[in-house]
């Protein structure tokens, strides 16, 4: 493996920094390529059929003029729609994210969770999958918020974030029939670790998972042993 090559990190916008974070971490000295396809965004208001037909297109102009040794989807949107069309489209190791019902079901002990993400991610099949799979004890509450998505992008901006605006955007959460009493939510998008000072302050007593700390150790077991 070329000692240059770097990780191809991809995402709609700032979110994939929640998941550049921990990967820096274990891997200090790797080179890595962060790509945001900021004219596209924000892909939870986009068709299945627009986003299967983008992503991988996209993808397969970066890992052309980068040529690195592994593309992280760093966009759970992206990747439970068009994981599987990247993968055919490229010759190298692609990481997804996919929302992290599995470890939110082991915690949670009132067996009430919430699922918070995009519009286009709760309403995938594969949530479904995930659901019946790892919770299948539990009430999965789904909420997707694109203005949450713009919210986490603002701050990253430098704007100043309105509590309230946060607080409106996650009620529909609560109001849900158990919503009262779901103690577990899982961020199913990587903008929402961005801002998770901020639904702390909305969600008081809840607890937040997500998937960059095991993406980043995905994506360290994969290219063990290289420089």
């Amino acid at each position: 493996m070329d000692p240059a090559a770097p990780i191809l990190i991809f995402d709609s916008g700032v979110g994939g920094l929640s998941v550049l974070a921990p990967t820096r971490a274990l891997l200090p000295n790797v080179p890595i390529v962060y790509a945001a396809d900021s004219a596209g965004f924000p892909y939870g208001i986009r068709s299945d059929a627009e986003l299967a037909a983008r992503v991988p297109a996209i993808l397969g102009r970066l890992v052309e003029r980068f040529r690195p040794r592994l593309a992280v989807i760093a966009c759970n949107t992206a990747s439970t729609i068009a994981l599987d069309h990247v993968r055919a489209a490229l010759d190298l190791p692609v990481v997804g994210t996919v929302p992290a019902i599995k470890p939110a079901a082991e915690r949670s002990r009132s067996r009430v969770i919430g699922v918070l993400g995009t519009e286009a991610t709760v309403r995938q099949p594969y949530v479904d999958e995930l659901t019946a799979r790892f919770a299948a004890d539990c009430t999965v509450l789904r909420h997707g918020s694109s203005k949450l998505v713009a919210l986490a992008e603002a701050k990253l901006g430098g704007a100043p974030i309105d509590p309230a605006a946060i607080a409106a955007a996650v009620r529909p959460l609560l109001d849900q029939p158990g919503g009262e009493r779901m103690d577990t939510l899982v961020l199913a998008c990587t903008h929402f670790p961005l801002i998770a000072e901020e639904l702390a302050v909305a969600l008081p007593g809840v607890e937040f998972v997500d998937g960059s700390l095991g993406i980043g150790r995905r994506i360290a077991y994969l290219t063990r042993g290289q420089p």
